[in-house]
């Protein structure tokens, strides 16, 4: 009897070691080594789980039961993609937390993650700080203020439960037809190496002794980031958008592949693939690049996302053949796939093709590792859920500050009076009266341009912001008088006395291919407005814009000139630097040429004559008093 009950008791023993064996998860265990626990997981997961974490839908397709259903890896806002019209940071707190609830309801748990444009600052957000856009912040050649704003957009896509940002566009526009060149800090490949300091920024500094190219994010007020968009999308023939770059091997990997080399060392967490093509062959479809030099040569250990129907665009007309579209994506080393839409067709595409070994399994599992690393790596398996604790940041006044201060450094001063001894800038705070026109003196779409609020931008006042009329009104002398119209006449003009004019004109929101302009003049009735009021008073134009356009007719005209670029929210930093309080001080990170048909001109082309060189800025001294 003794033995029995001995042997019966070591049974119970060895069942309860084997119940607490079987409740320990080495996956869920955040002390074990990052590779032990991908590995754990990795075994656990059938092929519908695997394909499952490398899609990424839109928001308005997702629904906790669909994440739960289809296991699904990712989620994301398109441009304008929100909750609701002007939702707070807790309804999209709200939102994503219920999908993340669904992907945690599955089998494994494994958490989804969510992922926006936040490309100057969380520019779908209401009442978040906008930022002038990249073209503007190339004039800084201030990387550390590069690296504060990341900061600063990491806590405000925190602030609404987004972990995970496609930022930086680390593109080298080399033409500014293109309708994305304002997405590009410069033409030189240098100044963006620089910028891609936007990548510490939104993540965190990676450990002094971590191994280069593995992704890394510090803690719940970082951001997973993205370079894009790989490689040689500012490169495009006549800067026609998702076109052919057309440069040999060496130009595209010393120019085109800059901002990649430092942002993967920086650990990067993802890459996004260009719609352009390099030589004709389509960058979605090009596993040279991809596998062998991002992922082989490169040693990238993040993942590789697709843009946006990426993969259906590897087929002319789009989406037709899908099941080749997914294909070649997959095989050439895309890892996740933002479809946005079609997750069924792609699911059952994919799982037909690793069945039938068109895809080997080992493609798969290499796109499955790489997901989850990051995951893990940013504690999304510790802390899924967003929490409203950090809320408070969007829109802060520390960030508003900061926006401010880039948008004073990012202005550059093209002219200033006639001559060096009657210089025009900066204004004198006191005068009897000051017009001011132009339709984007009181836009803040206007202003902010394409990325904003929605993806192509908007007119009117779209969101919280101090327009540059308001930052005049802010400056000046209480007693003196500022008179607005959008349009003045002549008569208007003439008739009332102004003691100067500033005419505050430009390009009109836009994004990507709706923003190509083979022409790049200044839309009416811009070159109309800057042209009656110079002709009657002592004016300064001022231009918001996201690229040097046509301005030469006009130049002779104005007595002073200033490029604004497309400075965001915070207009109050062009009135600081009009009227002295700081001096001008940027200069042009980008040529601006005399005639468009110049187009493609550089710095260092053999055929350089522009009508501002690359670096040139004057410069003023603040003034203390009046």
């Amino acid at each position: 009897m003794g033995l029995l009950m001995r042997n019966f008791l070591v049974l119970c023993c060895w069942m309860i070691l084997a119940a607490k064996a079987e409740e320990y998860i080495t996956y869920k265990d955040p002390n074990k080594p990052l590779g032990g626990r991908i590995k754990d997981l990795m075994i656990r997961m059938t092929l519908e789980e695997k394909i499952g974490q490398m899609i990424q839908i839109d928001r308005t397709v997702a629904t906790p039961q669909v994440m739960k259903k289809y296991y699904i890896g990712s989620v994301l806002s398109g441009g304008g993609s929100v909750p609701k019209k002007e939702a707070t940071p807790e309804d999209w707190i709200d939102m994503i937390n219920g999908f993340q609830k669904g992907s945690l309801s599955t089998r494994l748990g494994i958490p989804m993650i969510y992922g926006i444009d936040a490309v100057h600052g969380n520019n779908n957000a209401y009442n978040a700080t906008i930022f002038p856009h990249n073209v503007a912040l190339g004039v800084t050649r201030d990387p550390q203020l590069i690296k504060k704003i990341g900061s600063a957009t990491a806590l405000e896509a925190r602030a609404t439960g987004i972990p995970y940002v496609f930022a930086p566009c680390l593109a080298v526009c080399r033409d500014p037809r293109w309708g994305r060149c304002y997405e590009s800090y410069s033409e030189d490949p240098k100044i963006v190496r620089a910028m891609s300091e936007m990548v510490p920024g939104l993540q965190g500094d990676g450990p002094a002794n971590g191994r280069l190219g593995v992704p890394f994010v510090a803690d719940k007020q970082k951001v997973a980031a993205c370079a894009k968009h790989y490689v040689g999308d500012g490169g495009t023939v006549k800067g026609i958008n998702e076109n052919n770059t057309i440069i040999d091997r060496h130009g595209l990997l010393s120019i085109h592949m800059a901002g990649y080399y430092s942002s993967i060392i920086k650990g990067v967490s993802t890459v996004m693939v260009s719609y352009s093509s390099w030589n004709g062959f389509r960058m979605h479809g090009n596993k040279e690049l991809v596998t062998g030099f991002l992922k082989g040569t490169l040693r990238f250990r993040g993942f590789v996302i697709s843009d946006w129907a990426g993969i259906d665009k590897l087929t002319y007309p789009w989406h037709t053949n899908y099941t080749y579209s997914i294909l070649e994506g997959v095989n050439a080393g895309i890892d996740m796939v933002m479809l946005p839409y079609n997750y069924t067709e792609f699911i059952d595409g994919l799982t037909y093709l690793v069945n039938n070994s068109y895809v080997p399994m080992t493609r798969i599992d290499d796109a499955v590792k790489r997901i989850l690393r990051v995951k893990f790596q940013m504690g999304l398996f510790e802390n899924p859920l967003a929490d409203y604790s950090l809320t408070k940041y969007l829109g802060s006044p520390e960030h508003r500050e900061l926006a401010r201060e880039a948008v004073r450094k990012s202005l550059i001063l093209l002219k200033n009076g006639a001559n060096a001894d009657e210089p025009v800038l900066p204004l004198p705070k006191k005068a009897s009266s000051i017009l001011v026109a132009g339709a984007h003196a009181n836009n803040m779409g206007y202003q902010c341009g394409g990325w904003t609020i929605t993806w192509q931008g908007l007119s009117g006042n779209t969101t919280i912001g101090t327009t540059i009329l308001s930052a005049i009104e802010n400056t000046v002398d209480p007693e003196t008088k500022v008179v607005y119209k959008e349009n003045p006449d002549s008569e208007f003009v003439k008739s009332n006395n102004f003691s100067y004019a500033i005419v505050v004109v430009g390009e009109t929101p836009y994004a990507e291919g709706s923003g190509d302009s083979l022409n790049l003049t200044i839309p009416s009735p811009g070159p109309d407005i800057m042209t009656t009021v110079c002709a009657s008073v002592k004016c300064v134009v001022v231009l918001v814009t996201g690229r040097p356009v046509v301005i030469q007719p006009y130049l002779a005209q104005m007595d002073a000139l200033v490029a604004a670029w497309l400075p965001g929210t915070e207009g109050q930093g062009v009135a600081d630097v009009l009227f002295g309080d700081y001096g001008f001080t940027g200069k042009l990170a980008r040529t601006w040429f005399k005639i468009v048909d110049q187009l493609p001109m550089n710095i260092g082309d053999p055929h350089y004559d522009p009508l501002f060189p690359f670096g040139y800025g004057l410069t003023t001294e603040p003034t203390k008093a009046y």
